[in-house]
């Protein structure tokens, strides 16, 4: 990925940074891992926490699959893990973030 800086940030790093960023919103237990397809799971292929894709224009479109606690709000926290993931890659690579998809992928009980 490059910005209109030539900033090169490498794929890898914009998903770790993605995660640290989902990691910072209350209610967040942690980050889950799931296949980057469908034929990752037949291929044991690669797992993430975060994907990130880019387009030929350098906007960036990441996923994000985030473990809760019980006691929160699912879609508060959703939200909230969107506009910090957002605001973070923004601030630090200073390419468009055109979407970020937040799965709740599971629950941590009490």
């Amino acid at each position: 990925m490059e910005n209109t800086n030539n900033l090169k940030v490498s794929i890898e790093v914009l998903e770790q940074m993605a995660v640290m960023a989902a990691l910072e919103v209350d209610g967040v237990v942690g980050t889950v891992e799931k296949p980057v397809d469908i034929k990752s799971v037949f291929n044991k292929g690669k797992l993430f926490k975060a994907a990130v894709a880019t387009d030929k224009n350098g906007a960036i479109s990441i996923d994000v699959n985030i473990k809760i606690k019980d006691s929160v709000l699912a879609k508060e926290v959703a939200e909230n893990v969107q506009k910090n993931v957002k605001e973070k890659l923004q601030n630090m690579t200073g390419s468009a973030i055109t979407r970020v998809n937040v799965n709740v992928a599971d629950i941590a009980f009490e």
